[in-house]
């Protein structure tokens, strides 16, 4: 697939009848929700915005419980953070199913969670799969669980004490509780109204309902001067919070450079540390802090070493200025300790260099192919006005030519970041074993026209599940097995096997595929220039040594491998199942070819 129509398709569709809607709705809901529809090329934001502008249609067709609904059900990816945002300004039903059901990462809700309205970021709340700094952001901005304390019970106020043995009974001056009438009875004697009955008076449940607020407030009010502002010995009765590390401070020293202030919490580990020696014999030719003390000079940048507790102990940094009385006497400094910033990284790589400048290179040449691209959908679509067919056949040509180059920009991109780290692939669950036999099944019947194949040798009865998506698995197998297959001579038939192995330590799946002999005269494999004779196969715009050197890429991020073995190119990737009914790292076999 060169590039991803199915928006366009769905947008074509014109939706009729409830059934219609409904099953428009859910295909805008699973287009729309996966993440990398977001990050596709400029080309396809007026698609993106189109699609936004038929879901609210929809919605105004659609109740809000069936569109909860729909949002809750299981078998699709909810991992749009734009999506989320988007459901969560509609009605209260379908805000708490998207946001809960949404699968974002912590960047995402980091970016998410300051633009929803304040009525949704209360339903992040009542998750409890969030991770920690999601829910320190919520902490930050105010949101709380908005559950209410228990009332106390009304049957324990009322009951009166049991008196003890030998002590006079006493009458309590109050009123008993009313007698419920007997059932059946036509004409029950009237019982008085009591305010602490709930049932019969609407103004006894509000009010009820007021003081459970008024409480819930007093005691929070108190927990948080409790906490804030009592100390408390460690008695066992609460968890010890984790160590916060402390990144700086501010303090103020005397004229003899000891420390006689410093920020709250640490000014019990730092008061009375010295910034100088007290004896200037100590002071070495290179001590920066010494010099500028006795010269009354600011201190810049200056490395300090401070000793004591494990939360301060380490190099710091140190900005200082002086400070002098209105007589003109030096009175001391006041300053912040910083962490000393660690060793700067490595510089980058040139292979890193090079991605880099690459994904640059693409980003500026996507605006022009977009903006031709976009000329001849107008005219290929007359939606400007009617055209000839002749223009709108080359029209409809251009389109097709500048969606490939933009196919091929993408997979250059993507090459660029897997290499540099910037991308990752997806995490997931996929079998090896259907992925390629499916992937062979699209491809024989092009094969045979020449009487050529590639056969599957797959081991019977065994696990062969990788970690990672779907999606990507099967884009990997696709340019391994279609440039091996758009290789293949007249005549030529290979043999591809698949068996879990063992190695190094871990299960592994092992895919082995004999490499056809236009392919195999290569020696360097991965920078081979051999592209398909038909265009009927074409793994990529680059031929097939870049598809080899992208798959490469891919199955390293995957955990895995792709390496040229003699005649044979050889896939490994880590499996799901463990190692305990594999066989030898011996019963791999080796991969044959035939003509």
């Amino acid at each position: 697939m060169f590039f991803d129509d199915r928006l366009a398709t769905v947008l074509r569709q014109r939706a009729t009848g409830e059934a219609g809607l409904r099953t428009q709705y859910r295909q805008l809901l699973d287009l729309l929700g996966k993440d990398r529809v977001h990050r596709a090329g400029p080309q396809h934001q007026s698609l993106v915005a189109a699609a936004w502008l038929r879901m609210d249609a929809l919605a105004e067709a659609i109740p809000a419980l069936e569109r909860a609904g729909m949002i809750r059900e299981a078998g699709w990816r909810f991992r749009s953070a734009d999506l989320a945002a988007h459901l969560a300004d509609q009605e209260p039903e379908v805000a708490i199913a998207a946001l809960s059901r949404a699968d974002l990462t912590v960047e995402d809700w980091t970016a998410l969670i300051p633009r929803l309205p304040v009525c949704a970021r209360g339903f992040l709340r009542l998750r409890r799969d969030l991770p920690v700094d999601v829910e320190a952001l919520l902490a930050r901005l105010g949101v709380h669980d908005r559950g209410l304390p228990a009332p106390e019970s009304a049957d324990s106020e009322a009951m009166p004490e049991a008196p003890t043995p030998g002590s006079p009974v006493r009458a309590e001056p109050r009123a008993p509780r009313p007698a419920r009438p007997a059932p059946r009875r036509r004409e029950p004697a009237p019982a008085p109204v009591s305010q602490t009955d709930r049932d019969e008076t609407g103004r006894s449940e509000i009010s009820a309902l007021v003081e459970r607020i008024a409480q819930f407030r007093r005691e929070r009010s108190e927990s948080a001067g409790e906490t804030d502002l009592s100390p408390r010995l460690p008695l066992g009765e609460l968890h010890e919070l984790p160590e916060r590390p402390i990144a700086g401070f501010a303090f103020a020293a005397d004229a003899a450079g000891r420390i006689e202030w410093a920020t709250p919490e640490v000014a019990a580990m730092v008061i009375g540390t010295r910034l100088v020696s007290p004896r200037a014999a100590e002071t070495t030719p290179g001590d920066t802090i010494s010099r500028a003390f006795a010269r009354r000079q600011p201190i810049t940048a200056a490395p300090f070493v401070l000793s004591g507790a494990p939360a301060i102990a380490g190099e710091w940094t140190l900005d200082a200025q002086p400070g002098f009385s209105l007589e003109g006497h030096f009175t001391g400094y006041v300053g912040r300790f910083r962490r000393a910033l660690a060793d700067p990284a490595q510089p980058p790589a040139a292979e890193a260099r090079e991605a880099d400048r690459i994904r640059q290179l693409l980003h500026e040449l996507r605006t022009p192919v977009t903006a031709v691209q976009g000329y001849a959908e107008v005219i290929q679509q007359q939606l400007f006005g009617p055209a000839p067919h002749e223009y709108r056949a080359l029209a409809a040509a251009i389109a097709a030519d500048a969606a490939h180059i933009l196919a091929g920009f993408e997979e250059l991109d993507r090459l660029a970041r897997l290499e540099t780290g910037a991308l990752a692939i997806e995490p997931g669950e996929a079998d090896l074993a259907a992925l390629a036999q499916r992937t062979l099944d699209q491809i024989a019947p092009v094969l045979e026209t020449r009487n050529a194949g590639i056969t599957l040798d797959a081991a019977p009865h065994a696990s062969l599940l990788v970690p990672c998506d779907a999606e990507d698995a099967e884009a990997l197998l696709w340019r391994l097995l279609a440039s091996i297959g758009a290789a293949c001579g007249e005549g030529e038939r290979l043999t591809a096997q698949l068996a879990p192995v063992i190695g190094q330590g871990q299960a592994l799946a092992r895919l082995s595929c004999a490499l056809p002999a236009e392919l195999a005269r290569e020696e360097d494999l991965f920078a081979a220039t051999v592209r398909p004779a038909r265009g009927t196969i074409n793994a990529g715009l680059f031929g097939a040594g870049f598809a080899f050197r992208l798959a490469r890429a891919e199955a390293r991020a995957a955990g895995g491998a792709l390496a040229r073995e003699g005649d044979a190119l050889v896939l490994t990737l880590p499996l799901l199942t463990g190692s305990d009914t594999l066989p030898s790292p011996a019963s791999g076999g080796a991969a044959t070819r035939t003509r």
